[in-house]
């Protein structure tokens, strides 16, 4: 687990239904280690698609923040560890539609099953699957394939279309689930990747 910011931590987890050997752009064709979100919230913890894969350093930042433990999830195939977050902190699970605790705002990216997290004091923001790490240090839109159960299904203009409204965000962290975080300069790497 690494620490970003004040209050803002990030770590990587093998994701378990990872498989080898995807082709390129399919469905499957992602990193076998996702990226997870902490933030100090005035009022919570916040966690935004939680995995663990070990329980040590979450137990020692919820232990140390030792306010009440709240779960977003970004997309509905995010689910991973939330469950045994819930169970194990006595953490509040909230949807895409409920409000978020002070400090943290839901940007829906229409149209493309995704709810977006911004957190508003280290102007981060955490995307689901919809950017991902271009593989260069900056960012990309996923692959069109990502989007085939989508009625449609959108393609490549229509997703960028969706992701536009994320340029009017101040941002300077990307916290991408899939590939390297963009740390620096988020809003000049939004605007590379959707222009």
């Amino acid at each position: 687990m690494e620490e970003l910011a004040p209050g803002l931590h990030r770590w990587t987890a093998r994701h378990p239904a990872w498989e080898p050997g995807a082709e390129p752009e399919s469905p499957g064709d992602w990193p076998p280690d996702v990226g997870c979100v902490a933030f100090s919230a005035p009022d919570a913890l916040v966690l935004v698609d939680p995995l663990a894969d070990g329980w040590e350093a979450l137990d020692a930042l919820v232990a140390s923040h030792g306010r009440p433990v709240v779960v977003l999830t970004t997309m509905r195939f995010h689910g991973r560890s939330r469950e045994a977050v819930a169970d194990r902190y006595g953490a509040e699970l909230r949807t895409h539609t409920a409000e978020p605790p002070a400090g943290v705002l839901r940007i829906p990216v229409e149209g493309m099953d995704e709810s977006m997290v911004y957190l508003e004091a280290p102007r981060a923001l955490v995307p689901g699957d919809r950017l991902i790490g271009d593989g260069a240090g900056g960012l990309r839109p996923c692959p069109a394939s990502w989007l085939r159960y989508l009625p449609g299904p959108p393609d490549a203009q229509a997703l960028r279309g969706a992701l536009a409204p994320l340029l009017e965000l101040d941002v300077e962290q990307v916290l991408v689930s899939h590939g390297e975080p963009v740390r620096g300069g988020g809003a000049a790497a939004l605007r590379a990747a959707l222009g």
